[in-house]
């Protein structure tokens, strides 16, 4: 879907420039993927309207894709006003046997997003959080990659679950600003203790050294997760594995961008271009001019 293409192009550099080394099939999947968990995110992100109606349209966008998954064939799905991109996130879904309770606990959390709430510590801010938002989309992603082999298939559901944390947290890291403002806190109250702030401290007095501290703890954790998924990398299907590794390398850059510019409190980190190219296959880099050029 050229729409679902242009939402990941429009919204994530980094990560449509590593899907570009997917498979075509196995790519266009993962956009529609993308396009159905953005759309609800930028719902609670930055739709400038009461928490009551971001509410309602989630659980709107919930009943569509309930819908979708009862009715059969896109054509009629289309006719009868199922959005387009829940119609081909659908599809997915079905084509590759995805539990369809992910994307119900993908939406769930997005209604956490809706409303200000605290974390106690890293697991619960897991299980409660991080489990809907992130590692349901990791999953998602497994079943479109597949495994090496079918034995393989458990271990590439854990790194995709690893791999899910660790980008969260190094996003959550990214967006502390953003989310102060949002009165949004994701640093586990346990982390905020140890760095002797209290959130609302954090949410008034914004007192950088300290919160320096909690957020190299979190970095920290992030990274414990890239290791552990960057361990079991081979377990996926090989004709995908250039673009988890690129993925990996990309948002670890990131994540050290966190940890090491001054500027990261005040200023939402990315990775350069250049930089995302050195990790990237040069026998593949002909890709790239094509993806920006062409949407392929």
């Amino acid at each position: 879907m050229d729409g679902a293409r242009k939402v990941m192009r429009t919204y994530t550099s980094s990560f449509f420039i590593v899907t570009r080394f997917l498979p075509i099939p196995k790519r266009k999947k993962v956009e529609a993927i993308y396009a159905a968990v953005r759309y609800p995110d930028e719902i609670v992100d930055t739709f400038d309207i009461t928490k009551e109606e971001k509410i309602s349209k989630l659980n709107r966008w919930s009943e569509y894709y309930e819908k979708a998954l009862q009715s059969s064939g896109i054509i009629k799905q289309l006719q009868e006003g199922i959005p387009p991109f829940i119609v081909a996130f659908a599809h997915v879904v079905k084509e590759n046997d995805i539990p369809h309770n992910y994307y119900r606990a993908f939406l769930n959390a997005m209604v956490l997003d809706a409303d200000q709430v605290l974390y106690t510590t890293m697991d619960d801010l897991i299980d409660s959080y991080v489990y809907g938002s992130a590692i349901v989309v990791g999953y998602f992603l497994a079943y479109v990659y597949g495994a090496r082999t079918p034995k393989d298939f458990p271990q590439a559901l854990e790194a995709s679950k690893d791999l899910g944390i660790a980008l969260q947290l190094t996003n959550f890291m990214r967006d502390v600003s953003d989310d102060r403002r949002r009165s949004r806190l994701y640093i586990p109250l346990d982390i905020l203790q140890k760095a002797g702030i209290t959130p609302d401290e954090l949410f008034f007095n914004f007192p950088k050294e300290k919160l320096r501290v909690a957020i190299n703890s979190m970095v920290d954790c992030a990274e414990e997760y890239y290791s552990k998924a960057q361990s079991r990398i081979e377990v996926f299907s090989r004709d995908c594995q250039i673009a988890i590794q690129a993925c990996i390398d990309v948002y670890r850059q990131l994540n050290h961008r966190i940890r090491t510019n001054d500027d990261a409190l005040s200023v939402r980190q990315s990775v350069p271009l250049i930089d995302k190219f050195k990790v990237l296959p040069k026998s593949k880099y002909w890709r790239l001019p094509l993806a920006y050029l062409f949407g392929t």
